[in-house]
Order: structure tokens, then C-alpha cells, then sequence
């Protein structure tokens, strides 16, 4: 059992017979009254997000997890295999547990969180940004912008992104994982 004072981002926790991973959170010590902890929780079984006060000194379940670095592979309809780098087992997860499913290119090595007590992999954290090849945009037409003026762009993995117009097909794209927004042409 651990505290209020030990929750950071990333733990996850054992809360209204379900596991949580905590997304946000923000410790508050008002004027008057008790200092309490305001959390945004993710819950690893169905996605669903929920915001939860705990009081100071609540206690809370830690749920153990150990991460391992995971390849993706391929995949298969809703069906997403994963290779361990280290030991080369592979799992399968469904789509509903990954964050950004579309921006997912085969090679690409991601962090899987897995609860030690029943060896179930728990949640997939992307890398930060990933490096996509355009393959369908319309061209770019000067003279018709008054300011940051943006076009639908398919990449390779089949995910649309909005880019700037001075992208063309071929050009390849950095994009945000956490957003799915477009941050540099590589």
C-alpha cells in the first residue's frame, strides 16, 4: 500500500475494481481546509479517463508493472503483434489498447507495461514522435493564405494529418504521437 505523497505519472493503481493508469495529476494545498490530490486516471481495460480527488494521506493499491521495450511487427485487422527485443516473444494486442493505432509503422519499438502478478500487458507508450513518408496530398496552391494555412495529408500508414502546404507527396513528416498533430518536415 502506498500514500497520496508517493503518486507520480505513469503509476498505476488498483481503484473501484479496475487497474488505472494515472495520466495527470496536481498536488493542492488550499488556504483552508485539508491539502487533497486532483488525478486524471486511464483505465488499462477499456481506455476510459476519469478524474478522481484523493484526500491527503488516502492510501492507495500500487499495481506492480515491469516495462519492456517491444517491437511492432504487423498487423492483423484489430489484431497488433508485438515482438520483445530481448527475449523474442511475441504477444498480440487489441487495438482498443494502443493510443495511436494509425500512426503505428512496422519496425517501430515501443514500451509495453506489464503486470507482473498475472504477466498481462497492461498498456503500449508510443516513442514521442515518429518519423512518416507522405504518400497522397493535394498540391499546394500560392497566393490563396492569409496565415498558417494547413491541407489533409495521407501517410504511410494509412493516418490523415493536416500539413502545412508546402508539403508535397514524398516528403517525410515528424509527427506527435500524443496528438497526432504534424511538428516538422524531416
Amino acid at each position: 500500500m502506498a500514500s497520496t505523497a508517493d503518486i507520480r505519472n505513469g503509476l498505476c493503481i488498483k481503484f473501484n475494481h479496475d487497474i488505472y493508469k494515472i495520466v495527470e495529476f496536481l498536488h493542492v494545498k488550499p488556504g483552508k481546509g485539508p491539502a487533497f490530490v486532483r488525478t486524471k486516471l486511464k483505465s488499462l481495460t477499456n481506455g476510459k479517463v476519469l478524474d478522481n480527488t484523493f484526500s491527503a494521506g488516502h492510501k492507495i493499491d500500487v499495481v506492480r508493472v515491469e516495462t519492456h521495450t517491444f517491437q511492432f511487427l504487423y498487423s492483423e485487422g484489430n489484431d497488433f503483434h508485438f515482438m520483445n527485443t530481448e527475449s523474442y516473444e511475441q504477444i498480440t494486442l487489441n487495438r482498443d489498447v494502443l493510443d495511436a493505432p494509425d500512426l503505428l509503422k512496422e519496425g517501430t519499438n515501443v514500451m509495453v507495461q506489464i503486470n507482473t502478478e498475472t504477466d498481462m500487458p497492461l498498456s503500449v507508450d508510443m516513442p514521442a514522435s515518429i518519423v512518416l513518408e507522405v504518400t497522397y496530398t493535394e498540391p499546394g496552391v500560392k497566393g490563396n493564405t492569409a496565415t498558417n494555412a494547413t491541407k489533409p495529408a495521407k501517410v504511410e500508414t494509412g493516418a490523415a494529418v493536416n500539413v502545412p502546404l508546402f508539403i508535397n507527396e514524398g516528403d517525410k513528416i515528424k509527427i506527435d504521437t500524443a496528438t497526432g498533430k504534424y511538428m516538422e518536415r524531416v
